[in-house]
């Protein structure tokens, strides 16, 4: 008798271990950016059931309170009865359970935060992102799930996730997966391609300036560099998700796909498209550097709760710095652009005084809570124009140190070798894998660079692999206050006030308004109003605090018109030359072989 009831036992456990948790959502209300979702569990035999909406997305590391569109919650047993429930936190819903049963959960899910990218419907789409509108337990977190679409007649959905039984039907291994799988749905462009035996689609959703052949073809020559970093692939089918909007603009890595969001004409020019292909790039480096391995903090996910980690600035960081290696080795960049968009990121980092504050770690670690603004600005750097930059320094000290025979390119592919999913790495991984390759200690190195404040010299680093950081000719000094304005209709209001320049000394700060330099108005702009003024000079500033005229004096320091740029050494050696190959895998601009 024993026997039996351990037999039976295991026999419903195993049956309740491989259900599926089935998930539909209704839209019928579109206009009004309400959808109405049911998550059907399979039966539980314990005394309450705890459900959860996610707190945050994946690749979004802000708690972002999706449960506040959350309404009419109603849970049922299987026979359809109402169950008791009460809500224990600001994002879980327990339901309590008399005896074993199955479970139907019904509730309304208001989306129209589309610039999050995690929850949104209007009369022509819905982008569903698992964490903005499915709930799930964790009880069940690691069952087979499914996912059923009731939406208009005239929408096509398309997600990475494989297709059940119709075109708005699809199923996942479990809930991870399906919270990393988002799904477009609506009126929408759809184009397919196939590289290398993998399957692609592009889908686009709104009109914009953009020019899609011209997209097909840089995505075609987009995908086919993985193996410039990486041993394999991680997908069979990917799909790049593209968003015209009315203003919201961002994008987000996914496991099998990736959401672009873009102004609808800020496709057009080249810059702009540079813009949407970099972030093309970015998302498609993630699906190795993020989505197959991730740094231990991140591993496994906890969505209801901030994730620490003080790497984020190598998730997020060396995915920023590898974009432009694969654009240029595509040959969708050009040196000159590449020199271009480094000069921006150099210039932004110099001017950030938070780079003397905080280091990678810390800023990797707080990220969730980092602010921005003036104060972030100060006292703060951001985990991806540091870890780019940081990137930057230790490949090219690699490929220094080891006559261009060992690359960062080769750190990542060790990580995906070695540190793949469910596995994460940390600190001491990266440090052995350096070892390892190289025969180094980098421990020093990662003190200086890593924990502390990075202390950059451009001209030294650059100079290594044949290029030059340099002020253009030209380029005239001119006086400053050493902070931002924005001209606010009559009068113009400081954004930003530079930590220890000259206003900042004075005592000048954020939202004071200026009203005149030496008694004549400002009603421009700074850069036209000081340039009767010389570097050096003392000047009196009115200006409006708290509704209130008040003067100080400052004393004008010395800026340049034009930023230093970087540029090819016109006079690179050949083991210049031959780094700068090793390092962007293109010949030297100036080489002439």
């Amino acid at each position: 008798m024993k026997k039996l009831l351990v037999l039976s036992i295991c026999a419903a456990l195993s049956a309740s271990a491989f259900a599926d948790v089935n998930y539909s959502l209704s839209i019928e209300q579109p206009q009004h950016h309400l959808g109405d979702v049911r998550v059907q569990f399979p039966k539980s035999a314990q005394a309450h059931l705890d459900i959860k909406l996610p707190s945050w997305r994946t690749g979004r590391y802000e708690i972002l309170n999706l449960a506040n569109g959350v309404r009419y919650f109603n849970p049922t047993d299987k026979e359809g009865n109402p169950l008791k429930w009460e809500k224990i936190d600001h994002s879980t819903w327990r339901v309590h359970i008399d005896t074993p049963t199955e479970i139907s959960v019904g509730y309304q899910v208001y989306a129209n935060e589309l610039g999050k990218r995690a929850r949104h419907i209007d009369d022509s789409h819905a982008f569903i992102d698992a964490s903005g509108f499915f709930m799930f337990s964790e009880s069940f977190r690691q069952e087979p799930v499914t996912v059923n679409l009731d939406v208009p007649k005239q929408w096509r959905s398309v997600s990475g996730m494989d297709n059940l039984d119709s075109t708005h039907s699809f199923k996942a291994a479990n809930y991870d997966v399906l919270v990393d799988s988002p799904i477009e749905t609506g009126i929408n462009q759809l184009h397919s391609f196939n590289v290398d035996g993998r399957e692609y689609e592009l889908v686009i959703w709104g009109e914009g300036n953009y020019d899609v052949e011209l997209m097909l073809r840089d995505l075609k020559n987009l995908v086919t560099t993985g193996n410039v970093i990486w041993d394999s692939y991680p997908y069979e089918r990917y799909v790049f998700m593209v968003h015209a909007t009315s203003g919201a603009g961002g994008a987000t890595e996914h496991l099998n796909s990736t959401i672009i969001q873009r102004p609808r004409d800020r496709f057009g020019s080249r810059e702009d498209y540079l813009g949407f292909i970099s972030t093309a790039a970015h998302e498609f480096i993630h699906t190795w550097n993020v989505k197959a391995y991730r740094p231990n903090g991140l591993v496994p996910y906890d969505y209801t709760n901030m994730n620490y980690s003080r790497l984020l600035w190598i998730a997020e960081g060396s995915t920023s710095y590898f974009e432009d290696h694969l654009l240029v080795r595509s040959g969708i960049e050009t040196t000159d652009e590449f020199f271009k968009g480094l000069t921006k990121t150099i210039n932004r980092h110099l001017q950030t005084p938070g780079r003397e504050v905080q280091s990678a770690s810390e800023t990797s670690f707080d990220k969730w809570i980092n602010q921005g603004g003036d104060h972030g600005r100060n006292y703060s750097t951001n985990i991806y124009s540091e870890g780019s930059l940081l990137s930057m320094v230790l490949d090219i000290d690699l490929l220094e140190k080891t006559a261009g025979k060992v690359s960062y390119r080769d750190v990542h592919k060790a990580l995906y070798n070695n540190h793949k999913l469910p596995a994460g790495f940390d600190e001491k991984d990266v440090l052995s894998i350096l070892q390892n390759l190289t025969g180094l200690d980098y421990s020093d190195w990662w003190e200086g660079h890593v924990d502390s404040p990075a202390n950059i010299d451009f001209d030294e680093l650059l100079n290594k692999v044949g290029l030059i950081f340099e002020r253009p000719k030209g380029a005239e000094a001119i006086a400053s206050i050493d902070a931002v304005a924005k001209n606010t209709g009559q009068l113009l209001t400081l954004t930003h006030v530079q930590r220890g320049g000259s206003a900042w000394k004075a005592g000048l700060t954020t939202n004071d308004k200026i009203v005149a330099i030496n008694k004549l108005h400002v009603n421009k702009d700074l850069k036209s109003s000081l340039e009767t003024f010389k570097p050096g000079d003392k000047v009196v500033i009115d200006f409006i605090r708290r509704d209130a005229l008040q003067s100080l004096t400052l004393v004008l320091t010395e800026k340049f018109d034009k930023p230093k740029k970087v540029t090819a050494n016109l006079q690179a050696s050949e083991k210049q030359k031959a780094l700068f190959k090793a390092w962007m895998g293109v010949e030297h601009p100036n080489d002439t072989k």
